[in-house]
């Protein structure tokens, strides 16, 4: 799901539309200021709209959209717009790491994410996280544009601890691992394809795509001779609707306001298009993207191989209509490993 005229990550919220009084009530310097305080003190998110975020007046808050865990909300003051998630029974943490993510990938002064403010807990449960609001143009702006700037991520943001990132986190609802590893084939083996499969076989009792799979994960290692693999910041959900551009034609990567956590980690670059089955990229995205990056021998081959990952998750999300695309490609893998 894309929100319109959201420049945003993950979630959605969901509290209510807290407005300023109507113009017609009337109060003294001193009570108004109490209220205000009173006010403010209830709700954190008006309270740091109007003291770190600069403004003195908000003048509008707008609801665009939601999905079943957040609702997100656009809130106008004379100091700009601000994007809003909240949610009425989950703590900080899940927001915290959002905005972990969000600021790893805006630190790379790269490809342009919307800037994160501002998490905490709401006084009557659940929490909250304050973001820049991007304004969208109409349309995900020039292909060749954004592979560059993608490129550009991935390469201003080397990771010195291996492959995974300081906090789990989800691609769609389904949880991601990313625990530390030092080798990124042990770490896509185990916490993505090994993860999906064991998943697979718990929802639908799928013996065989299991036992498929944990062969073709236990012998992928010759799909990478060649390669420099070097672990980068990867956004991990990049399909069309994660891809936008601002009103000045600049390319924009987000998630739709109703989803979890985009599956972001630091991982092999090549794992970026693993959703490129629904992303629409054409070959000015690649040629822009591989003078960046230059793309390392056997890419064509292990292409594939990151996008049964995303198949697999759709399998255990969607049902069976993608597993015989999951199947066909492990099926494919073995026949070429001869195991």
């Amino acid at each position: 799901m894309v929100v319109a005229d959201v420049g945003l990550f993950s979630f959605s919220s969901c509290i209510p539309s807290l407005s300023p009084p109507p113009p017609r009530l009337r109060f003294s310097f001193t009570r108004t200021r109490r209220l205000a305080v009173a006010s403010m003190s209830d709700d954190p998110v008006r309270e740091w709209i109007l003291s770190e975020g600069k403004a003195t007046q908000i003048t509008g808050i707008r609801s665009i959209g939601g999905g079943c865990i957040n609702r997100a909300s656009r809130y106008d003051t004379d100091a700009g717009s601000f994007f809003v998630k909240t949610n009425r029974s989950i703590g900080p943490s899940m927001f915290e790491g959002e905005a972990l993510g969000l600021n790893a990938m805006y630190e790379t002064r790269s490809i342009r994410v919307p800037k994160p403010f501002k998490v905490g807990p709401l006084p009557t449960g659940g929490s909250y996280i304050i973001m820049e609001f991007i304004e969208f143009g109409g349309s995900w702006g020039n292909q060749s544009e954004l592979g560059r700037k993608l490129a550009e991520m991935h390469k201003a943001a080397k990771s010195e601890k291996g492959f995974g990132f300081d906090v789990d986190n989800t691609i769609g609802s389904t949880p991601q691992i990313n625990t530390w590893t030092s080798d990124w084939i042990e770490f896509y083996g185990v916490h993505r394809l090994g993860y999906q499969l064991k998943l697979a076989r718990q929802q639908y009792g799928d013996s065989l795509i299991y036992e498929k799979g944990q062969r073709l994960v236990k012998n992928m290692a010759p799909l990478f001779d060649g390669a420099v693999i070097e672990p980068c910041l990867l956004h991990g959900d990049l399909w069309s609707g994660n891809i936008s551009s601002d009103k000045n034609g600049d390319p924009v990567i987000l998630d739709p306001a109703c989803y979890c956590l985009i599956g972001l980690a630091d991982g092999h670059n090549e794992a970026e298009f693993g959703m490129s089955w629904c992303a629409g990229f054409g070959g000015s995205f690649y040629n822009a993207y591989f003078e960046v990056m230059p793309k390392q021998p056997g890419f064509e081959q292990r292409r594939d191989l990151y996008m049964l990952y995303h198949y697999l998750n759709h399998y255990n999300l969607f049902g069976s209509g993608y597993r015989s695309s999951a199947m066909s490609i492990i099926d494919d893998y073995l026949r070429m490993l001869k195991v």
